[in-house]
């Protein structure tokens, strides 16, 4: 495998993705988000990668981003866009053969249909923490084509697995308490959400596959899951029972618009659904890991 350089090596993909390259024998040199961005934001791209060091990897990784709303426009900009900007031009520099950008499904609309890789993306109806994905994802396929370097843009829904954290590690532990839960009426919905191992997996794929090169995934377990669905798994991976109460999914609706939380109802009761028919066809990739296995590692305490 190629010797690889990996930005974001201290997140929660970063991790898994670390330990898994290092079990395969693969070179791999680490930034994390601290290292790479700190706190200058006038950090220029010749600063990244010394050449020394780095002159003989062949490809650069690139999971350092902002996806959550406690970023602030600016903080997301910086992170999403801006940094990607210099670390891609310091991988031009260092002729680096491939670029790997781990990006967001959050940049399509949420539908009841599947989404695929090509769907229109509404640019202007997007928060600013993916329109800085967007643009970032534009001036990485810009380089390829104006330079000798191959790009790929991996798409991820919710990734979860041992030690995730945010929204998907709350609802695991409100599950495992074993209190009745208003969820059980949320079933009309489906979501995908991808494993971490699963991403893991692909982000590897796509390291020297051929086929990989100026490509853009979508990533997913291939099994999506209605809200209900989700929550009874989760119940059955820590051995409680699932007490899910069907309270109707308009009054969710209803208290998300008084207490001004709707987009988090939304989050539960819509659909984001990924059709990764182009990444398994192209790679000939299948996600390996199950959906049970991801949430019974992700319930580890």
């Amino acid at each position: 495998m190629n010797k690889v350089i990996l930005t974001g090596s201290s997140g929660f993909i970063g991790q898994h993705l670390h330990e898994s390259l290092l079990k395969n024998s693969s070179g791999v040199y680490s930034l994390s988000k601290e290292e790479l961005s700190g706190t200058n934001k006038s950090i220029s791209e010749s600063d990244f990668f010394d050449t020394n060091t780095h002159e003989n990897a062949d490809t650069v990784i690139h999971l350092v981003g902002a996806a959550h709303s406690h970023y602030s426009d600016s903080e997301a900009h910086f992170i999403n866009f801006e940094l990607t900007k210099k670390v891609i031009k310091r991988a031009v520099s260092l002729n680096i053969k491939r670029f790997i950008f781990l990006s967001s499904a959050n940049i399509y609309k949420e539908s009841k249909n599947f989404i695929q890789v090509d769907s229109e993306v509404e640019a202007n109806s997007l928060p600013n923490t993916m329109k800085s994905k967007l643009l970032a994802e534009q001036y990485i396929q810009h380089v390829a084509k104006n330079n000798d370097i191959e790009v790929v843009i991996i798409r991820s829904p919710l990734v979860y697995g041992e030690n995730v954290k945010a929204n998907f590690a709350s609802l695991m532990r409100l599950v495992g308490k074993g209190l009745p839960l208003p969820f059980r009426l949320f079933n009309k919905n489906k979501r995908s959400l991808v494993s971490v191992y699963n991403l893991v997996d692909l982000i590897k794929e796509c390291i020297d596959h051929p086929n990989a090169a100026n490509q853009v995934f979508l990533a997913s377990d291939d099994h999506d899951l209605s809200t209900a669905e989700m929550v009874a798994l989760m119940a059955k991976v820590q051995g409680k029972p699932n007490l899910a109460i069907p309270v109707p999914v308009w009054c969710f609706k209803l208290a998300g618009k008084l207490l001004g939380k709707q987009a988090v109802i939304d989050r539960l009761t819509g659909s984001l659904q990924l059709d990764i028919t182009h990444t398994k066809n192209t790679l000939n990739w299948s996600p390996p890991y199950s959906v049970e296995h991801g949430f019974n590692l992700a319930a580890k305490k």
